[in-house]
């Protein structure tokens, strides 16, 4: 941000997006960064000299790139957030970037895993308190379908083991409570009982890292960098979860509350998951396919 000419005020923005989760705000401003590098090429040093035309450029400039679609439509949203509150400011008069259409961050899908694969994920020995948090990091996610971000804000606070369920802080500042089975609840206490108080970090933290802070996502990347016998993202396991639950007939509208989706056409994504996965059953299974 600090090569940004000052006219773009990125550190307004920032303000102003204070709601929004910490991952959306970091990406938001180097979108907006970006964007104003790529216009100080063309001799503009402020959004009041950007027309629609400089916005479809840029992103056609993104697309011979080859960035995948997903990042060139979170880019575009960025663009899309950004001009809007400039224009609610009253420091532009139209919305250059209103109904701008990038491609859709749908193509492919999303990976799933096996119940054999989550299986031997969640069946190694827990045997050091390093060991219990990494296997309660595990059932959660997979318990609970939560974003890495959510688990990595979780206080112990918001698990209740006797309840068996858990608060979670999601996008935009929406609360929801989710449930977790008896294996992750069992886990949970594992660690709270025999780990959390062995590790260092903030007393109210539900997972700390071994340098004595809050765990964060690349901590989480590597606990399954380490226990996955094939690459996997950490949001495979909520993929996984969601698609679980709808190949064992629960309800789309449940799954898109449990997940905590404010549209249920983005939780729509997991029933073609579902599909596909039913196409391959038939397809490996029936003797005529």
């Amino acid at each position: 941000m600090g090569s940004v000419p000052p006219d773009w005020d990125l550190g307004g923005f920032d303000a102003w997006l204070g709601g929004r989760s910490a991952a959306t705000r970091k990406a938001y401003l180097s979108d907006l960064g970006a964007f104003a590098d790529w216009m100080s090429r063309s001799g503009v040093d402020g959004p009041a000299g950007v027309d629609r035309l400089h916005l479809r450029r840029y992103l056609a400039s993104l697309g011979t790139r080859k960035l995948a679609r997903a990042t060139i439509a979170r880019k575009a949203a960025a663009l899309r957030c950004y001009f809007s509150w400039q224009v609610r400011q009253g420091r532009l008069g139209s919305d250059p970037a209103r109904s701008l259409r990038a491609p859709s961050g749908g193509g492919r899908l999303p990976r799933v895993l096996s119940t054999g694969e989550v299986t031997s994920l969640l069946s190694a020995e827990a045997e050091t308190p390093v060991d219990r948090r990494d296997l309660a990091v595990l059932e959660l996610l997979y318990a609970a379908g939560l974003r890495v971000s959510e688990l990595c804000g979780l206080d112990r606070g918001d698990i209740d083991l006797r309840g068996r369920t858990v608060t979670v802080l999601g996008k935009g500042a929406k609360q929801r409570r989710v449930p977790v089975h008896d294996a992750a609840v069992a886990a949970l206490a594992a660690w709270f009982e025999h780990g959390r108080d062995d590790m260092e970090g903030p007393p109210e933290a539900a997972f700390v890292n071994r340098r004595g802070g809050r765990l964060g996502p690349r901590d989480v990347r590597r606990i399954l960098d380490r226990r996955s016998a094939s690459p996997t993202h950490p949001h495979a396991l909520r993929h996984t979860y969601a698609t679980h639950l709808l190949d064992g007939g629960a309800d789309l509208r449940v799954v898109q509350e449990l997940l905590g989706h404010s549209s249920l056409a983005t939780t729509q994504v997991y029933t073609h998951v579902s599909k596909e996965r039913l196409r391959s059953v038939y397809g490996g299974t029936h003797p005529r396919a």
